[in-house]
Order: structure tokens, then C-alpha cells, then sequence
């Protein structure tokens, strides 16, 4: 581990991004920050903590208060869409606003403050459910603020932004997480709480097909 370079690792429990943590660690330092922002899927939280834990990675836990809610994520009283109900090219109710915004600019100033070179998030651009913030472009333009807008980049040595798993499929996300021994029984990518995944959101739809497709069953279903 001597000699590797420190880095921030969004972690949110889900199967991105416990594999985006086991990519960052094969040759980083890696610290994780875990958001909880009123979420619904509160295992998710459970699931990122011991995602950092069970390999004794340091984390921390945000806890962010967005009273506005404005997702089916977060209003209680709204329900969250089935995979059917979401329509190609149409932003589901599912969208948080500026999630990803939010998480990289605390992740940007965690990695600041300890001296971090990167900031590593597992968003997908490929099968996922039509964020804006999941989108390349998106992170193309963050990366330029990141480096105009703190000390490190004007200082030349910005912030990197990583997004190994932006490009590949999710049944690529899983073939590339057994490889590196994720424990996928550990993670939770359901949109809703539960004992199980609920097996009907767009989250889990995405999910099943990818292990079906590594000719496997989900470990959590």
C-alpha cells in the first residue's frame, strides 16, 4: 500500500459502486464516502458501511438533509415507478436533483482536504435510467470546474474525476466484480426497503438481467 495514491471512493452500497471501490483499491489508498440523504432504500446505507468495512477501508458517513425531496427516492408519500413505467429518453421520478453534483463537490473537498488525487464514482452511462448525471458530458464539464474552481487545479494538479465503469454494460459491471471477488450478497441496488429486492424497479430490472446474462441468479434474489 506504501507509495499508492490516496483516493476518495463514492460508495452508496449499490452494485456500481462496490465495484467501482474494488477497481479504485487495486491501486489506490482508498477513504469512502457514504451518503445519507433520506433515502428510502436505507440498507443501502447498511450495505456501503460494510462494503468499507469488511476490507478495512476508512469511511465516512454524510448525513445531508434535502427537505425540498423532489424524487420518488425521497418523497415518502410518492410512489417508486416499475421498470415499465419509465419510457426511453424520459427522466423517471427516480432522478434526485443534482445528486451527483452534490456527492462529487463533497467528495472533491474531502480529497482536497487529505490530499487525495482522485475522486472515483460508479456512474454508468450505458444501461441505466437516463440521469443527466450519469451522462459523460456531465463529467467532462465537472472536471473543468473542479479544475478552475479549487486550489489544487489552479495550483495545476487538480482533482481527477474517475469513472472507470461510465461505459460498460451492466452485465460487464458484474463479470469485471466477480473477477475482483466483489461480494455482490453484500450490496443493494433496490430502489425501495425491504428484506428483499423488490424485483420490479427499473434499479432491480437492470440488476437481474445482468447476472442472468453472466448465465448466474442474483445473489440476493
Amino acid at each position: 500500500m506504501d507509495g499508492m495514491d490516496k483516493a476518495v471512493v463514492l460508495l452508496s452500497g449499490g452494485m456500481d459502486s462496490a465495484v467501482t471501490l474494488y477497481m479504485a483499491r487495486r491501486s489506490s489508498r482508498c477513504s469512502a464516502l457514504i451518503f445519507d440523504y433520506g433515502q428510502k432504500a436505507r440498507k443501502e446505507i447498511e450495505c456501503a458501511v460494510g462494503l468499507a468495512e469488511t476490507p478495512g477501508i476508512p469511511y465516512h458517513l454524510m448525513k445531508i438533509d434535502l427537505p425540498w425531496k423532489g424524487s420518488s427516492l425521497l418523497e415518502p408519500s410518492e410512489d417508486v415507478p416499475g421498470s415499465a413505467d419509465n419510457r426511453t429518453g424520459v427522466i423517471p421520478s427516480t432522478y434526485v436533483p443534482a445528486r451527483n453534483m452534490i456527492f462529487l463537490s463533497y467528495g472533491v473537498s474531502f480529497a482536497e482536504a487529505i490530499g487525495a488525487g482522485s475522486v472515483f464514482i460508479g456512474a454508468n452511462q450505458l444501461d441505466y435510467s437516463n440521469y443527466p448525471d450519469c451522462r459523460g458530458e456531465f463529467f467532462g464539464s465537472f472536471r473543468e470546474m473542479v479544475s478552475r474552481g479549487t486550489r489544487s487545479g489552479v495550483e495545476g494538479r487538480s482533482v481527477r474525476i474517475e469513472t472507470p465503469i461510465l461505459d460498460m454494460t451492466k452485465k460487464q459491471i458484474v463479470q469485471k466484480g466477480i473477477e475482483l471477488g466483489v461480494p455482490f450478497e453484500h450490496t443493494w441496488s433496490c430502489y425501495k426497503q425491504g428484506d428483499r429486492p423488490c424485483g420490479e424497479c427499473e434499479s432491480c430490472a437492470f440488476r437481474i438481467k445482468a447476472f442472468e446474462e453472466c448465465g448466474m441468479t442474483d445473489p440476493l434474489m
